[in-house]
């Protein structure tokens, strides 16, 4: 088997984002190859630059998860909330058009007129419960948990109307997807415990 010192740059590169869907710049780089040997690849129609520092394979359709993927890039300090868990997730009828990212209170928010990015503040027990590590085509993509979502849809239902959150918490317990437990657990870290209880009665009987 060819060493990585004996395989050509292009193909190394080539090679990774064939592997990870969406490669990063940096981890092009730790590869060995050079912003020259990129903009070959760019210009030679091999690679297509989607965002800064973020590339694919040329003609490659990926889906929403590239976006997801090149927002978690773009802010790593980010998680993945709201619609867009609920969309990862999978258990919603809603179209998140937007990457909606929780991010702390005293954390810079930065401006993406190329990405579609909508941010909702949190701090405390808010922020860090329930908070998921996944790789979407190689990138880490933090997102929280469906019990954490569903909270969540609660919380902040004048966004998107109580519809949405009874749907999220009616999807979720028939998936299977958090134990009432856990739900219940999550609701009293987020200070959501009270308004949630009559929905929760309800869902179970």
């Amino acid at each position: 088997m060819p060493t990585r010192s004996n395989v050509p740059t292009p193909d190394r590169a080539l090679r990774l984002a064939r592997r990870l869907g969406v490669v990063r710049s940096k981890d092009l780089v730790r590869e060995g190859v050079t912003r020259t040997a990129l903009q070959r690849l760019v210009k030679g129609g091999k690679l297509e630059r989607t965002r800064r520092g973020l590339y694919v394979l040329a003609g490659a359709d990926l889906g929403e998860r590239r976006t997801l993927a090149e927002a978690s890039s773009r802010v790593p300090h980010g998680v993945v909330c709201l619609l867009s868990a609920l969309q990862f997730h999978g258990f919603t009828t809603q179209v998140a058009r937007e990457v909606w990212m929780a991010i702390g209170p005293k954390v810079w928010k930065p401006k993406n007129a190329d990405l579609p990015l909508r941010f909702v503040y949190m701090s405390g027990p808010s922020f860090e419960t329930g908070i998921q590590a996944h790789k979407v085509y190689g990138v880490p993509v933090r997102v929280y948990s469906p019990a954490k979502t569903v909270v969540d849809c609660f919380k902040f239902r004048n966004k998107f109307g109580l519809d949405v959150a009874m749907e999220a918490l009616r999807e979720g317990w028939r998936s299977r997807l958090f134990t009432m437990d856990e739900l219940s657990a999550v609701a009293k870290a987020c200070r959501m415990a009270r308004v949630m209880q009559p929905y929760l009665e309800a869902l179970v009987g």
